[in-house]
């Protein structure tokens, strides 16, 4: 009788951690929805007598409203895509590797494995980056993120304020989010503010609070977004810019730099008039990568909508000006 107790204690437990790990999102739409009653109803419908100034204040408020409420939930409900199962060891090349006789041995058969596998990064020490947990060679730019329990493809980081980790699949989402919502803190902050010089006193509560409030999150979000932007253009996660990505030819924060035009077409796509709007357009597949040529293995297949990624590894690749170009040795 004792293990089922026991169980069912672990599983509650867990229960209570992941509902927890929920309490910053809900924090966040807190703030959101009592800013849109704040917006819409004490400022627009009964302090502002203008019936012009209502429209035109409300049109606006609700685009950029909208907008970064769509962009917030793809980031917060857009999960990883999987590690491909071509990079997850085989039953008995784990049982060899957990039973080498020293490092050099573990070397070779994750040399051996992932001698055909598209991976340009190594660890420290020149070996093939392996995940224990997962049992799986890392692709370029994956990390094992704990919080998650899995290997993220090209994580950033894990954002508490989204439940979710920032990697591949939701990348774009994640900075649109952060530039709708400076757009729409700066644009209520701005709105709001001649209203409160007027009602500073004996004025109403929810427009002089919601004037700080939206000024402060402004302030916090101006240098994050800034510095993801300054990520976009170079094209580097948050992992990478603390610690450069290694090559066989040692550690580079170049590494994936294409350009700047590149490096944001890689996040954004290639299609100018989605790169703002909250739909999954990002090219690849996020397993391979372009890079400078001396870092370049033996094979690659073209850059693509993530939506049609995969493709024969032996074709050549011609040169596509919506595509980036890679090398096909």
């Amino acid at each position: 009788m004792a293990l089922p107790n026991n169980n069912n204690r672990h599983e509650f437990c867990w229960c209570c951690v992941k509902a927890v790990k929920w309490v910053p999102v809900l924090f966040i739409l807190i703030i959101v929805f009592w800013s849109y009653y704040a917006y819409v109803v004490e400022l627009c419908i009964i302090t502002i007598n203008s019936v012009w100034m209502q429209i035109l204040y409300l049109v606006i408020y609700h685009i950029l409203f909208g907008m970064f409420l769509w962009s917030y939930w793809q980031t917060v409900f857009t999960k990883s895509d999987k590690v491909p199962d071509k990079f997850k060891l085989p039953e008995n090349d784990y049982e060899t590797l957990v039973h080498a006789e020293n490092e050099e041995a573990q070397r070779q058969v994750l040399e051996q494995f992932s001698r055909n596998l598209p991976n340009v990064n190594r660890t420290i020490n020149g070996s093939v980056r392996y995940c224990e947990k997962c049992r799986l060679v890392k692709p370029d730019r994956a990390h094992h993120c704990s919080v998650c329990g899995m290997c993220i493809l090209k994580m950033d980081h894990h954002c508490p304020w989204v439940n979710n980790c920032i990697g591949f699949t939701n990348y774009k989402f994640f900075v649109l989010f952060l530039g709708y919502a400076l757009i729409y803190c700066i644009y209520v902050a701005l709105t709001t503010m001649q209203y409160v010089i007027k009602l500073w006193h004996g004025g109403r509560f929810h427009i002089l609070f919601l004037f700080f409030v939206a000024l402060m999150f402004a302030i916090s979000l101006v240098s994050l977004f800034c510095y993801h932007c300054y990520l976009v253009l170079h094209n580097r996660t948050t992992l990478e810019a603390f610690r450069a990505p290694i090559f066989s030819t040692g550690p580079d924060k170049q590494g994936f730099d294409l350009g700047k035009l590149e490096n944001f077409r890689e996040v954004f796509g290639a299609h100018p008039n989605l790169w703002f709007v909250p739909v999954n357009t990002s090219l690849g597949d996020g397993v391979m990568y372009s890079t400078h040529s001396q870092h370049q293995p033996s094979m690659y297949h073209s850059m693509e909508s993530t939506q049609t990624s995969s493709r024969d590894a032996n074709e050549s690749t011609k040169l596509c000006p919506n595509h980036v170009q890679l090398v096909v040795v």
